[in-house]
C-alpha cells in the first residue's frame, strides 16, 4: 500500500494509555505534515461528520489517509507510527508469524481499555466522564 499523507488518527484523549502514546507520536511528528491527531473525546468532534459512529471509534482505533482510505486497529497503530517517523519501532507489527499474537493482544487491550481510567493521565489532570442526562456535569 502506498500511503497518501497526511494520516488522520482519531484517538480517545480521555484514555490515559492512549494519551501517552499520542504524546509520543506528537513529539516525533512535530514539524511534519504526515500526521494529524483528532481527539474524539473533545467537543465539537462529531463522529457522524466522518461517517463513523462514536462507539466504533471508542471500540477500535481508526485512521484515515488523505485519499479517504481507512485503517483500523493494529494497522492504524502501524501507520500512525510510520507517519510520526517511528516506523522501525512498529515494524514487528508487520511480521506475519507474530501478527496473530499482536492481534490478540490488541483485542484484549480494547476490552480492558474502558476500565483503565484509574491510571494517571499524562497531562496531570484527573479526567472525568460526563454523566448522562446532567447537562455536562462530570462524574469524578
Amino acid at each position: 500500500m502506498k500511503p497518501v499523507w497526511p494520516l488522520t488518527l482519531y484517538y480517545d484523549g480521555d484514555c490515559p494509555l492512549c494519551a501517552r502514546e499520542i504524546r509520543l507520536l506528537r513529539q516525533h511528528a512535530a514539524g511534519s505534515d504526515r500526521l494529524t491527531l483528532i481527539d474524539i473525546s473533545l467537543p465539537p468532534f462529531e463522529a457522524s461528520a466522518i461517517g463513523v459512529t462514536q462507539q466504533a471509534l471508542q471500540d477500535l482505533l481508526h485512521a484515515r489517509f488523505a485519499d479517504g482510505q481507512w485503517v483500523t486497529g493494529l494497522d492504524a497503530t502501524l501507520w500512525s507510527w510510520r507517519a510520526a517517523g517511528l516506523g522501525r519501532w512498529a515494524a514487528p507489527l508487520t511480521w506475519k508469524p507474530l501478527r496473530p499474537l499482536f492481534e490478540l493482544g490488541y483485542r484484549l487491550f480494547c476490552l480492558a481499555r474502558p476500565h483503565l481510567n484509574w491510571l494517571p493521565h499524562p497531562d496531570g489532570a484527573k479526567r472525568c466522564a460526563i454523566k448522562p442526562g446532567t447537562n455536562g456535569k462530570r462524574d469524578c
